[in-house]
This record gives C-alpha cells, sequence and structure tokens, in this order.
C-alpha cells in the first residue's frame, strides 16, 4: 500500500482516485471547492462530475491544500491545463521534501508552448522532484469507474518510476504499459483533442462517417508530423496515446471536445457551446498552442488551421471543411516515406 493525493476533483482525477483506492492505496483527492470535499467524504459521490457512481468509502478529501500536499510522496496532478501553473504556484510552499509528480492533464500552454511536464520543471525546483511521469491514453472517466477494461500508458524518461506508477493504478480492469517517449505520449493526448473537436463539427454538420474516418486519418497525420519534428518517436503515435486517445476522443458522446464540436457544427457560437458545457474543454486552449507550434516548426497542419480559423478568426464550420477538401493534390505518404 502506497499514500498518494489527487490533485483536482474533476471527472477523470475522481476516477483515477477511484481506481487507487480501491488497489486499496491510502488515497487523499484534493478539490478547491469545500463543497465538494464534503460530499465525497460524507456521501462518497461526485454528483457533478460521475453523478451515477458511488465511490469506495475508503477515499477521503479535502480542500486544504496544504494537508493535501503533505499527505502523500505521490502527487497526481489532475487540474485543467490552464490552471496548471496556477496551482503549482500555489502549492509550492506547502513542499518541503521531494515528490512523485504524475500528470494527467492533455493540453499545451498556448503562447509559451510549453507541454505540462515542462511546466511542472519550470515551476518546481529540481531538489523538490524525484521524478516526473506521464499517465494518458484513451479512457473516459465514466468507464473506468464501471470497471470497464481500459489502458493507458505510463511514460517517463526514468524507467523505474514508470514500472512504480504501472504498479500503483494497474489491476483487472485497468491496464498500464510503460513508455520512455514523453513527448510523443503528451503532444498525442494533447493534440488528439483538436482533432476530436474537428470530429464533433463534423457529425453536427452531418457529413457521416466517410468523412469522420479521413479527419481522424488525416488529423493523425499532422499529430504525427509536428510531433516528429519535435523529437517524438514515430510509433508512439500509433500507440495507446497516438492513435488509440484519438479513436476514443472523436467517437463517444463521453468526450467533452467531441460534443464541443457537434454543437459548433450544429451552429452554435463558441461563446454558447462552453457556457452550456460547464466544463473545461482543452482542445479549444489547445488549438491555438497547436497552430502556434505548426508555424513555430513549419509544420503543414490543415485540420488544425481550419479549426484555428473556425474558432478565432470567424470562420464558419462549413467553410472550414471546404478548405480542407479543395487543398493542392498530394500524396498521402508524401511525409513518412523515410519511416
Amino acid at each position: 500500500m502506497h499514500s498518494v493525493t489527487v490533485l483536482g476533483a474533476g471527472s477523470w482525477g475522481t476516477a483515477l482516485a477511484f481506481v487507487l483506492a480501491e488497489n486499496q492505496h491510502d488515497t487523499l483527492i484534493w478539490s478547491h471547492r469545500k463543497d465538494q470535499s464534503q460530499e465525497i467524504n460524507d456521501y462518497h459521490t461526485n454528483k457533478k462530475y460521475l453523478p451515477d457512481s458511488e465511490l469506495p468509502t475508503n477515499l477521503a478529501a479535502t480542500s486544504d491544500l496544504q494537508k493535501a500536499l503533505q499527505h502523500a510522496p505521490t502527487i497526481v496532478l489532475a487540474v485543467p491545463t490552464k490552471a496548471f501553473r496556477e496551482v503549482i504556484q500555489n502549492f509550492l510552499p506547502y513542499l518541503s521534501e521531494p515528490k512523485t509528480f504524475v500528470h494527467v492533464s492533455k493540453g499545451i500552454e498556448p503562447d509559451s508552448l510549453k507541454r505540462i511536464s515542462e511546466i511542472i520543471e519550470e515551476e518546481i525546483p529540481e531538489h523538490l522532484r524525484k521524478s516526473i511521469v506521464v499517465l494518458s491514453g484513451p479512457s473516459h472517466a465514466e468507464e473506468v469507474v464501471l470497471r470497464h477494461p481500459t489502458t493507458v500508458t505510463a511514460a517517463s524518461v526514468d524507467e523505474h518510476s514508470a514500472k512504480f506508477v504501472q504498479d500503483l493504478f494497474m489491476n483487472h480492469y485497468l491496464r498500464v504499459y510503460t513508455n520512455e517517449d514523453v513527448i510523443g505520449v503528451e503532444l498525442g493526448g494533447a493534440l488528439k483533442n483538436v482533432i476530436a473537436l474537428a470530429a464533433g463539427i463534423v457529425d453536427g454538420l452531418g457529413y457521416g462517417d466517410n468523412a469522420k474516418a479521413a479527419l481522424i486519418t488525416r488529423g493523425l497525420a499532422e499529430i504525427s508530423r509536428l510531433g516528429i519534428k519535435m523529437g517524438a518517436e514515430p510509433y508512439t503515435f500509433i500507440g495507446l496515446t497516438g492513435m488509440g486517445d484519438l479513436i476514443v476522443t472523436c467517437t463517444s458522446v463521453h468526450s467533452r471536445n467531441w460534443r464541443a464540436g457537434n454543437l459548433l457544427g450544429k451552429g452554435n457560437s463558441l461563446e454558447q457551446v462552453l457556457e452550456d458545457m460547464g466544463m473545461v474543454v482543452e482542445g479549444v486552449r489547445t488549438t491555438k498552442a497547436a497552430y502556434q507550434l505548426s508555424q513555430k516548426y513549419d509544420i503543414e497542419m490543415p485540420i488544425t488551421h481550419a479549426l484555428y480559423d473556425v474558432l478565432f478568426e470567424g470562420m464558419t464550420p462549413k467553410e472550414g471543411v471546404d478548405q480542407l477538401m479543395l487543398r493542392t493534390k498530394k500524396h498521402e505518404l508524401e511525409d513518412f516515406k523515410s519511416f
């Protein structure tokens, strides 16, 4: 048994805390809302994010950040990318010894263009972190708490740390693989949200399976192009955190990015969509970062560019699809002939 703190009581943070508690680890989940932590402690539920699920009775919650940080040597960071730096800066005063940080957020910070592990390295002094591990893959919280078979990847430059996290989470319904390609795992997890928004738009426009299959396939191509340019291993993108996560996020009603795109495709404004969702839609922010990365590395990412124009430049979803279909002729594999 290990002591673990999960920072963030949204759907995915709660689901991971559910798994850890079921694995008989001493698990404490932190919420910035006192009423939410009291609900978890008193009723063993988190109605806002997992309304139909009962949480393990051995899962405890707190809204006291200092208590949460001092509870365990392993910290799971399950907060939205937008809040990531702020949360780290808030808990730094309570760090007195090195911790293992496991992050499960899927995003890239606009403007700085930092991956999540890079933000951790930038904000937390080296003497206060044992290691950084990324936990990512095709996984909906709603299915994990139903104990449906799920597979994810623990990635770290330190093999021992990746295996430690593998052992923490693995059980009869959650299978965990290891990988040393942190760049590829993080980029796959973040950029698939961009393609999922576009997939939702395609469905909202009523274009059917042909269009979505093409979008997912060509989406993977542009994610891979950028990832390889940034130093990722090519084969990571045909694994769980590449193609696997892309499939689940582009095709499921559980996906908030797909749902947001679907509403956009049906004619809703971005402001209306974000208000109606009531939860963070990581793909919106990540689209801006992906667009900036494509310019920085001079990588062709037509789906990302079209979606950027729809989200931020006033283009209609129909115009965005037309822009993609009328591009100059190309060979399908021209970017990958050397692999």
